[in-house]
């Protein structure tokens, strides 16, 4: 068992030495997913591993690979897609308002070989190159075109780019306008301030139509009103000439209504009443409770 242990660590320290001897002479190299290796041996490129996987670099590199990591030098660089924002990139409208414009662009590199020996600084020079670049196409801009049209903008800066950044080798991908901002703050707040009162102009003016309307509506359903409140007194003395007439035809509800009527004026006329039984009906007690005091007038 003892022996057994000895043997799989001798055989795992056995393929440890082997794969650093075979890196550190060139027999093999392995290259990831969006890798790249750029092999360069007394100034000149011997060559460009790109595809992900293991290459054998006898095959790849000649007989230099044996000596390539010794007198050479081996640049791994990174393939991936890479994001920049530059924020508040200063340019001035055509009205001469000073604006402040936010790009975010891609960018990847796709000659290795270019991007490593024609520029010391290819990122930089991106981001100095979108700079310029967003000063020269969108100044002096009409300010509601630079508010307006963002994709115009990108698709101009882009277009503008491209072309420097390809001889780098960086390729650009997406370039996007991302915020279009006054820099100036007093024109911040002059704007703030115009913005506030066509707002209190325009609720003043929803405000007025309302009650002029509301205004419209009432006067309308007052003249509706008035004109049925004088057809009804219009019409009234003849309706209720033909209900009288109608009660007149009819005895017993003439005679009760006109009771009616009499007792409602008797009511209504706060007079003081004395009421008989129906066999106290005889002239000398009427005469004599007729002949009695009233109570005093009142004031």
């Amino acid at each position: 068992m003892i022996e057994a242990v000895i043997f799989i660590l001798l055989f795992f320290l056995a393929e440890v030495v082997l794969r650093t001897l075979g890196r550190l002479f060139g027999l093999y190299a392995t290259v990831q997913e969006r890798e790249c290796k750029v092999y360069v041996l007394f100034g000149k490129v011997l060559g460009v591993l790109d595809e992900p996987g293991l290459h054998i670099l006898p095959l790849k590199l000649g007989p230099s690979a044996f000596i390539v990591n010794f007198f050479g030098k081996c640049y791994s660089l990174d393939l991936r897609l890479d994001q920049q924002y530059l924020r508040s990139q200063a340019v001035n409208s055509e009205e001469g308002a000073p604006m402040g414009i936010g790009i975010w662009y891609e960018m990847w590199i796709s000659d290795p070989v270019s991007f490593l020996f024609k520029n010391t600084d290819p990122r930089g020079s991106l981001q100095a190159n979108v700079s310029s670049s967003a000063v020269r196409c969108l100044s002096n801009m009409p300010l509601a075109d630079m508010l307006e049209t963002r994709h115009q903008m990108s698709q101009a800066v882009r277009a503008e780019v491209s072309a420097k950044s390809n001889e780098w080798g960086y390729k650009t991908g997406t370039v996007y306008i991302r915020k279009v901002h006054f820099r100036d703050v007093g024109m911040i707040r002059q704007i703030e301030e115009k913005v506030v009162n066509r707002l209190r102009q325009v609720t003043s003016a929803i405000r007025q139509a309302g009650a002029n309307q509301v205004s419209v509506i009432t006067s309308s359903a007052e003249r509706k009103a008035a004109v049925e409140f004088a057809r009804a007194a219009a019409i009234r003395p003849a309706t209720l000439r033909r209900v009288l007439t109608e009660i007149v035809g009819v005895p017993a509800v003439n005679k009760a209504l006109f009771e009616i009527l009499e007792n409602q004026r008797m009511l209504a006329s706060g007079a003081r009443l004395n009421l008989l039984s129906a066999g106290q009906h005889n002239g000398a007690i009427s005469s004599l409770i007729a002949a009695q005091p009233g109570p005093p007038p009142k004031p």
